[in-house]
């Protein structure tokens, strides 16, 4: 049975990570900051067995540590860093800018999705599929910028899509694949109720771009249909 992590399981796109995994017969291993408030996880966890509740909170990296600790004996085959924040709305405008909730939106979005392909990397090295994920956004691309604003948000997509670019050519060699994901505009708590696409239909594709991953992909910046995306 292949294993998946997921970091921000309790809603959205984690949760349907999480639900589409169990249902194809793998094993998930769901981290959320508050697993007593997840009601919607906990009653996944009742329905399928192989899904199992990880208290995480990514920002705080000592916890990282140990959970990884905890799971030292666990192969993960796909490393899904999903868990993220947007940071407000007060990011437009100069002379407005929150720096401490700029530097937490850096801390949560950018350096733990680091932080976890660190600590859990020996999880990855002993699995089939060696496979880690990062959930990004179009909005970290600057070629795609035509809009401004967002600017803690958007410095640390932007951040995070460097960071694991340069993972996919260090971890290459030991036959570890990375790929850096826009799962669209999705109807969650952060895309909103406009949003043109459903969590499930945002996941299924997803799950194809990891299900048809190659090494020649290790890096690469593609969107849930797996079309290129611009830096």
């Amino acid at each position: 049975m292949p294993t998946v992590l997921v970091t921000g399981s309790n809603r959205g796109i984690g949760l349907e990570f999480c639900r589409q995994y169990a249902e194809a017969g793998w094993k998930v291993l769901a981290c959320c900051r508050r697993p007593e408030q997840a009601s919607n996880l906990r009653g996944l966890a009742t329905e399928w067995p192989s899904v199992s509740i990880h208290q995480l909170e990514v920002e705080n990296f000592d916890q990282i540590d140990a959970l990884a600790h905890a799971l030292a004996s666990e192969p993960i085959d796909v490393l899904i860093n999903n868990a993220g924040v947007y940071g407000g709305s007060s990011q437009n405008i100069l002379g407005t800018l929150d720096y401490d909730l700029w530097a937490r939106v850096l801390k949560i979005n950018t350096q733990a999705p680091v932080k976890m392909t660190e600590a859990f990397l020996p999880h990855v090295l002993r699995s089939q599929r060696k496979l880690v994920l990062a959930i990004t956004s179009l909005m970290g691309s600057m070629g795609d910028n035509s809009s401004g604003g967002a600017i803690l948000y958007r410095t640390s997509k932007a951040a995070l899509n460097a960071a694991m670019k340069s993972i996919a050519i260090d971890l290459k060699p030991r036959g570890i694949g990375v790929l850096i994901l826009h799962p669209g505009w999705v109807k969650t708590d952060m895309g909103g109720s406009n949003a043109p696409t459903s969590p499930a239909e945002s996941v299924a594709g997803l799950r194809r771009v990891i299900e048809d991953f190659k090494p020649g992909d290790s890096g690469r910046f593609l969107d849930f249909r797996g079309r290129e995306l611009p830096w």
